[in-house]
C-alpha cells in the first residue's frame, strides 16, 4: 500500500534542515511530528523522600539538558546555593554548552565528555575522591548506573523529573499510513491514549531493541526496523520503505 502521511512522535525540528523535511519534498508525502511523551518535574519534597540533599554532593553529572534546568530548578526551589567549586561532569558539548545558561565556564570546574557517558571516565578517575549526584529522570538507561557502579567511586541518583504520556485526543480521528517511534514510553503513550488501538494497515517503524521489544509486547507488526547497517537512521529506513511502497 502506498504511503501518503507519517506521524513521527517527537516533537517537530527546529532547524530546517532536517533530514525529514527533506523526505517529505522528495517523495511529496505529508510528515507530521507531535510528541508523544512529555517530561514533568517533580518538587522538593519528592527529592526529600529519595533522601538526596544536594548540600551532600561536590559534583553532579549530567547526562541531558532537560535535567539540568529540574537541577538548578529544585536548588532555588529548596533554597540550596550551589557552591562556586562545584564540578559538573557533562557527558557532551552539548549538554556543557546547555550549562552556561546556569554558570559561568571561567568560574567553574566543567568536565566535557565526547557523547557517551564513557567518554567522562578519565575525568571522573582524576576526581574519585568527589561525591558524585546523578540528576535523572525516572527512565534512565541501564548503562549509565553500570558505568558508575565500575568506575568504583561514590555516587548517588536524584530522580528530578518523570516521564509522562501527553495528551493525544485530538488525534483520536486523525490516520496515518506509519507510526515512528523512538522509545517505549511512546509505545505506551499510544496504548493509553488510545487503549482499543488497532493496527491493521498502519505501518509501524521503531528506532532500537528496547522500543522492538515495547512493541512486540503490546502486539505491534513492525514494518520497519532501525537500526540496520543498510539503514543506521529512520529517515533512511523510511526513504528505502517509500521507495518499494510507492512504486507506480
Amino acid at each position: 500500500m502506498k504511503v501518503r502521511s507519517i506521524l513521527v512522535s517527537q516533537p517537530q525540528p527546529v532547524n530546517d534542515s532536517s533530514p525529514y523535511f527533506d523526505l517529505s519534498k522528495r517523495n511529496k508525502i505529508k510528515i507530521d511530528f507531535r510528541s508523544f511523551i512529555q517530561v514533568e518535574g517533580v518538587d522538593a519534597k519528592d527529592v526529600r523522600q529519595q533522601k538526596i540533599d544536594f548540600s551532600n554532593y561536590t559534583a553532579v553529572i549530567f547526562t541531558s539538558r532537560n535535567v539540568i534546568d529540574h537541577y538548578f530548578r529544585l536548588a532555588e526551589e529548596m533554597r540550596f546555593q550551589v557552591p562556586d567549586d562545584m564540578k559538573y561532569f557533562c557527558q557532551s558539548e552539548a549538554i556543557a554548552f546547555y550549562l552556561q545558561k546556569y554558570i559561568v565556564y571561567r568560574k567553574r570546574k566543567t568536565y566535557i565528555g565526547e557523547k557517551e557517558i564513557q567518554d567522562l571516565a578519565p575525568f571522573i578517575k582524576k576526581n574519585k575522591d568527589e561525591k558524585f549526584l546523578l540528576p535523572s529522570s525516572d527512565i534512565l538507561k541501564p548503562d549509565v548506573p553500570e558505568f558508575l557502579n565500575q568506575t568504583g567511586i561514590n555516587w548517588e541518583r536524584g530522580i528530578l523529573c518523570r516521564t509522562v504520556s501527553s495528551d493525544l485526543s485530538d488525534l483520536e480521528d486523525v490516520k496515518y499510513d506509519i507510526l515512528v517511534f523512538f522509545t517505549p514510553s511512546g509505545i505506551k503513550s499510544l496504548f493509553e491514549n488510545f487503549p482499543q488501538f488497532k493496527q491493521d494497515n498502519t505501518r509501524i517503524a521503531v528506532f532500537g531493541k528496547t522500543t522492538v521489544q515495547a512493541a512486540k509486547e503490546m502486539g505491534l507488526r513492525i514494518d520497519i526496523e532501525v537500526p540496520t547497517p543498510e539503514s543506521p537512521s529512520m529517515t533512511m529506513a523510511l526513504e528505502k520503505y517509500l521507495k518499494e511502497a510507492n512504486k507506480k
